[in-house]
């Protein structure tokens, strides 16, 4: 049968929070719409073939939704809803390069979509690359891509890089508005810098850049819950140390102290794939794991991780 509206789409898209409500440009969007399209001009065996990859996907079939989406995208090619939930899919797999590539190719598409932009960062990011080295694959010509950029790069508090995407950007109230947020967050990042350095300024055993620098400097910002900038600092230390568990233990427990439980869920299973042997540790990043789950309303996870838990350590 034939869809008659507009179906929205609930494929789990980010949570457009706008920390610049006052901005009439800013779109305030909810969390599980992440794609509108009209299914109406499509046939009944692509309908059947999406939502039910949808449905797997929700299951955390992911090698079932990507086969899935892969034949919608036999039967619709320049599909780029489609394109971008593979992006996501193989995101999910932590097959990065591949993810990237549908990614660029749903982006190209549509330039001014936030869930894209975002989508694209996050890959980005996880291969340790920078958009900028990208630049020229990417649509810098297109003014909504730059403030969409521009906004997610603040959201995940990587407050410099907005600010460099901001400077060569045209002018406009929300470009502005957003501006002075993003100063306002350098300098919070600037001074939790100042503040927290007291923990390893003394430390002259310790390599600068060490394993064991980063991890003292943690340390301390744990006992300081000072959370803005441990997951400044965690984060730092995956780029050297990507294999090291603790570090992503961390930046997920800060995110979570945050309210970022969505980022920090997928930090935390990440760093559970390096984790061999320390039962302590694990506890650590179940107990995470479940309060996180929690925040998200999702029990069935939540208790899950907490029965993997072991007393006595």
């Amino acid at each position: 049968m034939k869809t008659r509206q507009l179906i929205l789409l609930f494929v789990g898209g980010f949570f457009w929070v706008s920390l610049l409500a006052y901005a009439q440009e800013t779109p305030a969007i909810d969390e599980n719409q992440s794609a509108e399209v009209f299914l109406e001009d499509y046939s009944d065996d692509f309908q059947e073939k999406f939502f039910e990859a949808l449905k797997q996907k929700g299951i955390e079939n992911y090698d079932r939704a990507i086969n899935l989406m892969l034949e919608c995208k036999q039967l619709d090619a320049e599909n780029d809803v489609v394109d971008h939930e593979l992006a996501k899919l193989y995101l999910k797999e932590k097959q990065y390069p591949v993810a990237e590539e549908y990614a660029l190719v749903a982006l190209l598409a549509r330039p001014d979509n936030p869930w894209y932009v975002d989508t694209y960062v996050d890959i980005a990011l996880k291969q340790q690359k920078s958009v900028d080295s990208s630049r020229e694959q990417l649509p810098f010509d297109n003014v909504k891509f730059k403030e969409n950029l521009a906004l997610i790069f603040f959201r995940k508090g990587r407050a410099k890089e907005a600010q460099s995407v901001l400077k060569e950007t045209p002018k406009s109230s929300f470009t502005q508005q957003l501006s002075i947020k993003v100063a306002d967050l350098i300098e919070a990042q600037e001074a939790a810098a100042s503040k927290s350095s007291f923990t390893f300024s003394n430390d002259g055993g310790s390599e600068s850049g060490s394993f064991e620098q980063y991890r003292s400097r943690i340390q301390g910002m744990l006992q300081t819950k000072n959370y803005l900038a441990l997951d400044r600092v965690a984060a730092e230390a995956l780029e050297s140390y990507p294999s090291q568990p603790y570090f992503y233990y961390a930046q997920g427990l800060a995110l979570n102290r945050k309210g970022r439980a969505r980022e920090a869920i997928e930090t935390l299973e990440t760093g559970l794939d390096y984790l061999v042997g320390d039962i302590s540790l694990a506890n650590k990043f179940y107990q995470e794991l479940s309060d996180a789950y929690n925040s998200i309303n999702n029990s069935v996870k939540a208790n899950m991780y907490l029965r993997k838990i072991k007393s006595g350590f």
